[in-house]
C-alpha cells in the first residue's frame, strides 16, 4: 500500500552517488531543450511565451515521484498544447487573461480526469482510441501544427477564420504580399542551425544553439522596432479614417456584448422562476438572438477593419515638427524615407488615437515576469466547466496514450516494469499541481524523454534537476530571453512536430486491416478539415472504430472444413479444398451472443442450400469462447430446425465455460451428450460411418474429411485423383523457369521428375 501511495520510494532507497552524477547531467541536459521548447509550445497553446515554462519546473517534479517510469520527461508537448488551443478559442481570445485563466483550469480538469481514470484502475478506457484513429489524428495534427506557425515565419499576422485550412490560405495570401523578410530570415537561419547541427554533431543541443544564435543576433541588430505614435502623425485621411472607424466598432461590439449577457441573464431568470410565462421567454429568447446576429455583423465589420489596417505599410519621414509616417508611394518626392516598413500593431481592443503602435521589425518574446508564479487554487467557473469536459476527456486520452507509449519504449531498453494506472496518477497529479503553479496541460514528451535516456537518466530524479534549471531561469534569466524572435520559437515547432508526420502508419493499418486503413484516413482527413474543432475527427475515426469492431462481432468467421494436406481440418475456401456433400464441418470463431446469434443460422443455411444432399452437420466449437442467453436461443433454434429437414447434428471440443450454459439449459440433453464429442477425429468416425452408411457412399468414393483431396485449381499441380504429377510439382518447384522447361527433351523432364 505505501508503495502505490509513494511510487518512488524502491529507486529513491536504492540511490547512490553514480545515480545522482547520471541524473544530474541528463536532467541538465533535457533543460537545455525544455525550456525553449516549452515556450514554443506555450505560443502554439495561445498563450505568452513564458507560460511554457511555468508548465515546466513542478508538472516533471511531480510526474517522476507519483509516476511509474523513471526516465519519462514530462512537460509541456506538442499535440496536447494544440488540442488545448482548440478547446479554448471558441470561448476566449488567446492570449487573454481569460483565456489563460480557463487554459489552467483545463489543467486541473485534465488532471483530475486522469487521477481518477487512475485510482479506479479504468486506464483501459484509452482502448476506445484505437491506433488507426490516433495514427490518423496525429500526422493531420502534425500538419496543422506546423502549418499553424507560418504566419509567425512569415512575419504577418490575420484573423482565423472558421476552419483551418481557410486560416492558412489567407496566411499564405498575406504572406505573398506583405513578407517580413528579416522575421523570415531568422526562421530559415534557426532551422539551418537545428538541422546542420543534428547532423554534423548529433549530441549538441542544436535547439539551444539556434535559440542563442538569432537572440544575440536579434539583440545586435535591433531587431524588435516599435514606435508610439498619435494618429495626427499618420499622414493618410484612409487610415484615421479606418482607425475611428475600427474603434467604433470595438465600442459596439462591447454594447451588444453586453446586451446579450443581460437578456441571456433575464432567460435564465425566467427559466428558474416557477410559472414563467411562455411567451414572454419566446420574445426574450427572439431579443437574444436578434443581439446575436447584431454581434456577429460587427465582428465580421470589425474584422474586415483590422485587416485592412493590419495591411497598410507605411514609411517614416523626419521633419523640422518630428517624425511623421506616410503610405508606402504616397510619401512626397522631396522627403526622405527611413527605408523601414511600419506597420500599425492592431489587436482585439480599440486603438488609442493618442498612443498608435507602430511596428517596424520583427516579433520577439518579450517581457517574461521574473521569479516564480504565485501558488493558487484555479478558479473554476461551471459553466465553462461543463463546456471544456469533453476536451478535456479528449487531452487526457491523447495525452496519457503519448506518455505510456513512451515509458512503454523506453522499459523495453531498461527492463523496468510499468503500471499503467499508477501512470496515470502521476500524469494526473502533475496536471492538477501544475494548475496551481500556472501551468497549462502537460504531458510525456518523447523527444525530451529520449534525451533523458540517451544521456543516462537513471531514475525520477534527472526531472527535478531539469525543473530546477527552469526555476533558475525565471529566478534570474528571463531578461536573457527578451530578444527571443518568436520565428525562432516556431521554427522550433516545426523542427518538432516533423517527427509526427508517420506515413509508414496508413500503410501499416492498410496491410493490416483494409478497414483500420479507411479509418486511419478518415481520421487524418476529418482533423484536417474539421480544424481548429479537431474533437470531430476524433469522434469520428472512434465512430468508425466502433462500428467495425460491431461489425466483426456481428459477422464472425464461419467457415467449413475439410481435410487438408497437412493431415489436420482447415478451411476449405482458404486451401482450396474438396468438401463433403453429406456432411458439413462448420467452425464458428467467436463469442456466439445475441448480436450475431441470427448470422450462425444464416450460414447454416446457405451451407444447406448450396448442398442439397447434406446430411449431418458437426459444429466445431473450440472457437466458441462464451455464449449469451440470445446465442443459446439461437443454437437451440438451430437443432430444432436442421433435424426437422432430416438433418444429423453434433458438436465437437466444446470449451467448459461454454458447456456449462448449454447444460444448465438443458440444451446438451436435447443435442443429446453422445452427440458432443471431445474431438473432431473421433466425431468423424463416427458420423461418417453413420452418413455414408445411409448413402450407401455413392456421392464420393474417398471422404474429403478424411483424406486431401484439392479443387480443381489445385489438380493443375496435382492430379485429378490428388496425387502429385511430374508436370505438376515440376511447375510448383521451378514456377519461373517452367515455360523454358517444356522446351527440354522429354528424357531430361523425367530424370528431373525422377530426382524430385
Amino acid at each position: 500500500m505505501l508503495l502505490k501511495l509513494f511510487p518512488f520510494l524502491p529507486w529513491l532507497r536504492e540511490y547512490d552517488k553514480e545515480k545522482f552524477k547520471a541524473d544530474a547531467v541528463a536532467g541538465i541536459t533535457v533543460a537545455l531543450v525544455l525550456i525553449p521548447q516549452s515556450m514554443a509550445y506555450a505560443q502554439l497553446a495561445g498563450l505568452p511565451a513564458y507560460y511554457g515554462l511555468y508548465a515546466s519546473f513542478l508538472p516533471p517534479m511531480v510526474a517522476a515521484f507519483f509516476g511509474s517510469s523513471r526516465q519519462l520527461a514530462t512537460g509541456p508537448v506538442a499535440v496536447v498544447s494544440l488540442v488545448t488551443a482548440a478547446s479554448l478559442e471558441s470561448i476566449a481570445t488567446a492570449g487573454s487573461e481569460q483565456f489563460i485563466a480557463y487554459a489552467i483550469m483545463l489543467a486541473f480538469i485534465v488532471g483530475l480526469f486522469q487521477f481518477c481514470l487512475g485510482v479506479f484502475r479504468l486506464g483501459l478506457v484509452v482502448n476506445f482510441l484505437s491506433h488507426p484513429v490516433v495514427s490518423g489524428f496525429t500526422n493531420a495534427a502534425a500538419i496543422i501544427i506546423a502549418s499553424s506557425q507560418l504566419s509567425k515565419i512569415f512575419g504577418v499576422e490575420v484573423d482565423k477564420a472558421g476552419y483551418h485550412y481557410e486560416t492558412i490560405f489567407l496566411v499564405l495570401q498575406r504572406g505573398m504580399q506583405y513578407i517580413h523578410w528579416p522575421t523570415f530570415g531568422m526562421a530559415v537561419l534557426a532551422i539551418a542551425v537545428m538541422v546542420g547541427l543534428k547532423r554534423a554533431y548529433p549530441k549538441a543541443p542544436a535547439i539551444l544553439a539556434a535559440v542563442v544564435i538569432t537572440t544575440l543576433i536579434s539583440w545586435f541588430t535591433g531587431f524588435e522596432r516599435h514606435q508610439t505614435v498619435s494618429l495626427e502623425d499618420l499622414r493618410s485621411q484612409e487610415i484615421q479614417g479606418l482607425v475611428k472607424e475600427f474603434n467604433h466598432g470595438v465600442e459596439k461590439i462591447r454594447i451588444y456584448s453586453e446586451q446579450r449577457s443581460t437578456v441571456i441573464g433575464e432567460i435564465n431568470a425566467a427559466k428558474n422562476k416557477t410559472g414563467f410565462d411562455p411567451l414572454a421567454l419566446l420574445e426574450m429568447q427572439h431579443n437574444k438572438a436578434v443581439h446575436s446576429l447584431m454581434l456577429d455583423e460587427a465582428k465580421g465589420k470589425i474584422q474586415a477593419d483590422r485587416s485592412a489596417l493590419r495591411s497598410m505599410q507605411l514609411s517614416a519621414v523626419q521633419t523640422k515638427d518630428g517624425v511623421v509616417y506616410y503610405r508606402k508611394g504616397e510619401t512626397p518626392p522631396e522627403m526622405k524615407e527611413d527605408g523601414r516598413t511600419w506597420r500599425i500593431k492592431a489587436g482585439n481592443n480599440a486603438l488609442p488615437e493618442n498612443r498608435l503602435v507602430l511596428t517596424g521589425g520583427g516579433a520577439v518574446v518579450g517581457n517574461i515576469p521574473q521569479g516564480i508564479p504565485s501558488l493558487r487554487f484555479p478558479e473554476l467557473n461551471l459553466q465553462v466547466f461543463s463546456q471544456l469536459f469533453s476536451y478535456a476527456a479528449i487531452i487526457s486520452l491523447l495525452g496519457f496514450m503519448e506518455a505510456i507509449s513512451i515509458a512503454r519504449a523506453i522499459a523495453a531498453k531498461t527492463g523496468q516494469k510499468l503500471d499503467a494506472n499508477q501512470e496515470l496518477i502521476g500524469q494526473g497529479l502533475a496536471n492538477i499541481l501544475g494548475s496551481i503553479s500556472g501551468s497549462y496541460p502537460v504531458s510525456g514528451s518523447f523527444s525530451r524523454s529520449a534525451v533523458n535516456l540517451q544521456a543516462g537518466g537513471k531514475t525520477g530524479l534527472a526531472n527535478v534537476f531539469s525543473a530546477i534549471v527552469v526555476t533558475v531561469t525565471l529566478l534570474f534569466l528571463t531578461p536573457l530571453l527578451y530578444h527571443l524572435p518568436q520565428a525562432v520559437l516556431a521554427a522550433v515547432i516545426m523542427m518538432a512536430v516533423i517527427s509526427l508526420v508517420q506515413v509508414k502508419g496508413f500503410a501499416h493499418a492498410w496491410k493490416a486491416q483494409k478497414a483500420d486503413g479507411i479509418i486511419a484516413v478518415a481520421s487524418f482527413c476529418a482533423t484536417l478539415v474539421f480544424a481548429p474543432h479537431l474533437d470531430k475527427g476524433i469522434l469520428l475515426g472512434v465512430c468508425l472504430s466502433v462500428a467495425v469492431f460491431l461489425y466483426r462481432r456481428m459477422h464472425p468467421n464461419v467457415s467449413t472444413l475439410a481435410m487438408s494436406n497437412e493431415g489436420v481440418l482447415g478451411c476449405a475456401i482458404d486451401h482450396g479444398l474438396r468438401v463433403c456433400s453429406h456432411i458439413a464441418v462448420i467452425r464458428f470463431d467467436g463469442t456466439l451472443f445475441f448480436a450475431n446469434a441470427s448470422y450462425l443460422d444464416e450460414q447454416v443455411f446457405r451451407i444447406r442450400t448450396a448442398n442439397p444432399e447434406l446430411k449431418f452437420i458437426l459444429l466445431v466449437a473450440d472457437g466458441i469462447n462464451d455464449i449469451d442467453a440470445s446465442g443459446e436461443d439461437a443454437l437451440s433454434l438451430l437443432v430444432d430446425r436442421v433435424r426437422r429437414a432430416g438433418i444429423g447434428f453434433a458438436m465437437c471440443r466444446v470449451k467448459g465455460e461454454v458447456m456449462a450454459v448449454i447444460e444448465r439449459t438443458g440444451l446438451a440433453d436435447k443435442i443429446g451428450r453422445e452427440m458432443i464429442y471431445a474431438g473432431e477425429e473421433g466425431a468423424l468416425k463416427e458420423i461418417i460411418a453413420l452418413t455414408h452408411d445411409m448413402t450407401k457412399r455413392k456421392a464420393c468414393g474417398v471422404c474429403p474429411l478424411m483424406t486431401h483431396m484439392p479443387t480443381i485449381d489445385e489438380k493443375k499441380v496435382y492430379g485429378g485423383n490428388g496425387s502429385a504429377t511430374t508436370t505438376g510439382v515440376l511447375k510448383k518447384m521451378f514456377e519461373p523457369q517452367f515455360d523454358s522447361l517444356g522446351k527440354l527433351p522429354k528424357k531430361i523432364v523425367a530424370a528431373l521428375a525422377a530426382s524430385v
